[in-house]
């Protein structure tokens, strides 16, 4: 059997594509875990995560449509556990500007690596594909492009143009990578008017470094603040990954701070681990905690809508979400932290923590 370029090079690299050169995501141990027993890849999972593999008639026809434009969806290249679901229900999350990654997270089951081109025809096929399905609520969210000064924010503000040339009467949302903190590329996005502007901060303050070492926590709720401040009449999203190690307090003091920035809905979903290249799952968090989460979210932080449970992810029931949650004002938080502050990554030889502890400019930080 021939080896994709992901194979030959060591990294990991979703299905039998052979685009651009994917380089490893390194080691899949964090210190977060040394004192943890983490569950083995070879375990069975719970019985509230096993799904029914996908294969149904409407499934089967948007994975051919899908192909013919030469589209990709985040269903796919992150193996969401919903895409049976979701496809059979016509809806599905679109992946625009690739599907190489410039950023190494560890949980992430997307390619990473240098991507090789930027296809700027995509917003058009994308917009066509919606109208083919006639979609009410379409969710378009990409890899993170950092090697683009706009970091693609310009191809995102056109395919929610376009869709909305072919389809006013779909709403659209968009979860955005961070631009490297850039508030022009945000606004560009924002011009375009989204529906729901969303934007992942997947972890806790303390696994932040470790678990999405090309970003930064202030920076990532933050940017969700600037955008309030940009126009607060459109819905902003965050997501949280529990089960990496994560402990109680740790995610209260995550929706307190992003309650700063007036963050509108939260998701909460379970960790899966794609590969053995990716760090282990700390624990199985039960669907009782999962509401219980939800509870504390919307009546202790005031979050406007929680999507919390074991295989929620960032677009699950997004629909629901862009039709009945109304979006609140600015919050303490405007301003885009963190942008001119490198993130661990970035900085050869350096401990992956953060640069600072605490909100940056708060007591005495930053």
């Amino acid at each position: 059997m021939t080896k994709t370029t992901a194979e030959r090079s060591g990294g990991y690299h979703p299905g039998t594509k052979d685009t651009g050169v994917v380089k490893p995501k390194g080691s899949s141990r964090i210190r977060a875990h040394e004192s943890l027993e983490t569950v083995p890849m070879g375990d069975r999972k719970p019985e509230w995560l096993k799904v029914r593999s996908p294969g149904g008639k409407n499934y089967l026809r948007l994975k051919e449509l899908m192909r013919s434009q030469s589209l990709h969806t985040v269903c796919e290249e992150a193996g969401c556990p919903n895409i049976g679901e979701c496809w059979e229900a016509g809806t599905a999350t679109f992946m625009i500007l690739g599907d190489v990654c410039t950023r190494a997270c560890k949980y992430c089951a997307v390619a990473h690596g240098m991507p090789t081109e930027l296809d700027e025809d995509e917003p058009r096929r994308v917009a066509e594909t919606v109208a083919t399905m006639e979609l009410e609520h379409v969710v378009i969210t990409s890899v993170n492009r950092d090697e683009l000064p706009d970091g693609g924010a310009a191809i995102y503000a056109e395919t929610i143009r376009q869709i909305r040339d072919r389809l006013p009467e779909c709403s659209v949302e968009v979860l955005i990578p961070d631009f490297k903190g850039d508030e022009e590329a945000l606004a560009v996005v924002m011009d375009a008017e989204p529906s729901i502007l969303g934007h992942n901060l997947e972890t806790v303050d303390r696994l932040h470094p470790e678990v999405r070492p090309g970003g930064r926590y202030w920076r990532s709720i933050s940017f969700l603040g600037a955008a309030k401040r940009l126009n607060a009449s459109i819905l902003t999203k965050t997501g949280l990954i529990l089960g990496m190690g994560e402990e109680h307090q740790e995610v209260r003091q995550a929706m307190q701070d992003l309650r700063e920035a007036s963050v509108d809905i939260l998701t909460l979903g379970q960790y899966l681990r794609p590969s053995v290249a990716h760090i282990p799952v700390a624990r199985w968090i039960t669907p009782g905690e999962f509401h219980e989460w939800k509870r504390i979210g919307e009546e202790e932080y005031g979050f406007r809508h929680v999507e919390s449970g074991p295989l929620v992810r960032s677009s699950y029931h997004a629909k629901e979400q862009a039709r009945e949650v109304r979006a609140g004002g600015p919050g303490a938080i405007q301003e885009v932290l963190e942008k001119d502050v490198p993130a661990p990554a970035e900085v050869a030889g350096l401990p992956l923590v953060q640069l600072e502890n605490g909100r940056p400019g708060k007591n005495g930080n930053g």
